[in-house]
């Protein structure tokens, strides 16, 4: 299949997803005239079918930061400790085999397609060096675009879906050429109205420089859906601890997904 068959048919998601009022033209616009069809194609992974529940799923997406400031700050480690204890939550869970994961990192490397979390790889320093920029917006919009895709495929086939999305930052916007925090937003407040998503966010301390509550903010997320550990492995490890109990009680049943989104941010306990 060509890649321009491929950008065609995943517009054809995004155009179905506004058929039914769930995105608007403004956000339409921002992911077809960006042409993002062709990188969310390697995202989608493996067939819908591959899930054994007929009442429904999750699709659980993470976006860990791969920037030079995480190795500069000594944090590599903690973020791969970080991405596989959120891993590890749900393939402990009763829900394991409802749950279909994608690890995409902040520069757009796909680690994970969406697929059954047995069957995806743990994040360590053989798949994983943080040494490039922070596209923080172009590449949000990327992953908010393979959530949309992937939920309105497992929709055609009949199986209704849910979404977590995490995405991991530990510093401001750099170096985005297409997007705009305001991009970002539009999608988001979409997804947020549709009632079947939950959007995250984790801005690591920066020493101050960033306010990642105004920045994810502007982005269109939730403030209770927003973490700020300080910039130590432990904290880090914490936050996605954090992160990944609201997953797992996500992820246990349509009423579950619905009290986490709607309650008052992350799960405590």
């Amino acid at each position: 299949m060509t890649t321009g068959s491929n950008s065609a048919n995943v517009n054809a998601l995004f155009q179905s997803t506004a058929a039914q009022g769930e995105l608007s033209q403004a956000a339409l616009q921002v992911l077809t005239v960006n042409d993002v069809g062709a990188a969310i194609q390697g995202a989608l992974g493996v067939p819908i079918d591959d899930i054994p529940s007929t009442s429904g799923a999750l699709l659980l997406s993470l976006m860990p930061d791969d920037s030079g400031s995480i190795r500069a700050a000594g944090n590599e480690q903690a973020v791969c400790d970080g991405h596989n204890l959120i891993r590890d939550a749900i393939l402990d869970s009763k829900s394991r085999d409802a749950v279909l994961m994608l690890t995409q990192y902040l520069n757009g490397y796909v680690l994970n397609p969406y697929q059954l979390i047995e069957n995806t790889q743990v994040m360590n320093r053989a798949n994983y060096s943080a040494d490039q920029g922070t596209p923080l917006y172009d590449n949000t919009v990327l992953l908010l675009g393979s959530v949309l895709a992937k939920a309105e495929e497992s929709k055609q086939n009949g199986l209704p879906v849910r979404t977590i999305s995490l995405i991991i930052t530990d510093g401001h916007d750099e170096h985005s050429r297409k997007c705009r925090a305001r991009d970002v937003a539009v999608i988001v407040r979409d997804m947020l109205r549709a009632e079947s998503h939950i959007i995250a966010g984790m801005g690591i301390d920066d020493g101050g420089h960033t306010n990642f509550r105004q920045i994810f903010g502007e982005m269109g997320i939730d403030d209770k859906w927003i973490l700020t550990p300080k910039n130590t492995p432990s904290e880090i490890r914490a936050a996605c601890q954090v992160f990944s109990r609201s997953a797992v009680r996500a992820s246990q049943s349509p009423a579950s997904f619905s009290q986490t989104a709607l309650g008052g941010g992350f799960a405590t306990a």
